[in-house]
């Protein structure tokens, strides 16, 4: 067992799937304070709930005195990962990269406290230092310390290869590039730690062989396992797509609700996981049963939100879930969805509401909720997908409810 604080709780918290050099990471750990760095590649405005294990996990590491760095993909993200992906990336423009990396900037900030102090977070981009490589002084320097026949038993690649899908000289760069952005960063802020997800072994053992074959120094990579719930769904996926962090694509009751409806069995797992509940503690949650068990995930669910979107906003979400749920009260504290006047005439079908409230995604999917029975107004089931709702009512405003888990408040404006 680790004998450093950081390694032990991050291994009795789930977090860790591999480790280069285990023994002498927690050595490390042990004899003074470290950086470590996990990389997030600019593709989307926000992160989702299936990055959260590596957020989570930087907040770990500076918890215990050590130096997180989150590192802004800028340079890697105009060519790609490609790890396990069955097509190449669409290529982003400057302009998008840009608003991407804005959106990321906030997912992270509250969970990380940054500053100037010796545990203070860094926020890095590595197009600081990749886009004023040349590619013949990167061939030269770097090209040399990797093997094309160890590239292509990568299982990230050899994935990509064995569904002929093909993969594009630009994409197998990828690699390279991330090797090159921990032995930067070691350089630059004395890096010795990368983090990431599994599929990132493969380009974290390449970068740890660089940094030793180049700059003769030991440093190590830490892997995480891949999150699934206890039936086997994937991790922050839901019918309604992707649990996102940012409040502007998913409103914090959404993200409140989607902790709340967690599966019985992976109650203590995701506190562990997802919480600086103390450890003690989950083992005391995670051992209720019956009805007992909806108390502990509204403490996760509350927890969880509050890193995210802070104990205010956390708190609301979980008043306006008891209300929409246990006592039949107000619907004010749901998520609002305005209607322009205009666009509502002498009414608007139910159907058509569910679909600008954003519970469906389709006026075709409205009516197969409606015929369901799964379509409520006020908590009264709607059986008629011709329903209209009347614009006097719509100005009063209305609990839309798509099943018995999402709901809106959806008011003329």
């Amino acid at each position: 067992m680790p004998k450093s604080d950081f390694l032990q709780e991050a291994t009795d918290r789930g977090f860790v799937f591999q480790c280069t050099d285990q023994d002498g990471l927690d050595a490390a750990c042990r004899n003074g304070k470290i950086a470590g760095y996990i990389g997030y590649d600019l593709t989307a405005d926000s992160l989702h709930v299936g990055h959260m294990v590596q957020i989570m996990l930087l907040r770990l590491l500076q918890r215990h005195g050590h130096k997180p760095v989150a590192l802004m993909g800028g340079g890697t993200s105009k060519i790609g990962d490609p790890s396990f992906r069955e097509e190449a990336r669409q290529l982003l423009t400057d302009a998008q990269l840009a608003v991407n990396q804005a959106g990321i900037v906030r997912n992270i900030s509250p969970f990380l406290r940054f500053g100037d102090g010796p545990s203070d977070a860094i926020m890095a981009n590595n197009a600081d230092w990749l886009d004023k490589l040349g590619y013949i002084e990167l061939l030269r320097e770097v090209g040399p310390h990797f093997s094309i026949s160890r590239m292509l038993s990568f299982d990230s690649v050899k994935s990509r290869l064995d569904r002929e899908q093909g993969l594009t000289f630009l994409e197998f760069n990828y690699s390279i590039l991330q090797s090159y952005d921990f032995r930067e960063l070691n350089r630059r802020y004395g890096v010795t730690l990368q983090m990431g997800g599994s599929d990132q072994w493969g380009n974290i053992v390449s970068g740890i062989d660089l940094v030793r074959r180049t700059d003769s120094k030991q440093v190590f990579g830490l892997t995480t396992p891949l999150i699934a719930t206890a039936s086997g769904a994937k991790m922050g996926k839901t019918s309604q797509g992707a649990v996102w962090l940012t409040e502007d694509r998913l409103p914090v009751f959404d993200y409140w609700q989607f902790w709340r409806n967690t599966e019985d069995a992976d109650v203590g797992r995701f506190m562990r996981l997802f919480t600086d509940i103390s450890l003690p503690e989950i083992a005391r949650l995670e051992k209720l049963g019956g009805l007992e068990i909806n108390e502990a995930k509204k403490i996760l669910a509350t927890a969880a939100t509050s890193l995210a979107h802070g104990t205010v906003k956390a708190d609301a979400a979980a008043d306006a879930a008891r209300q929409a749920f246990e006592t039949g009260g107000s619907a004010e504290n749901l998520p609002l969805i305005s209607v322009p006047v205009a666009e509502i005439g002498d009414g608007l079908p139910v159907f058509r509401l569910l679909v600008i409230a954003g519970l469906v995604a389709s006026n075709a999917e409205g009516r197969r909720l409606i015929k369901g029975g799964g379509a409520r107004v006020d908590d009264i089931a709607i059986g008629d997908e011709a329903t209209i709702i009347a614009v006097d009512a719509l100005v009063s405003g209305i609990k839309l409810s798509s099943g018995r888990k999402h709901h809106r408040l959806v008011r003329a404006g």
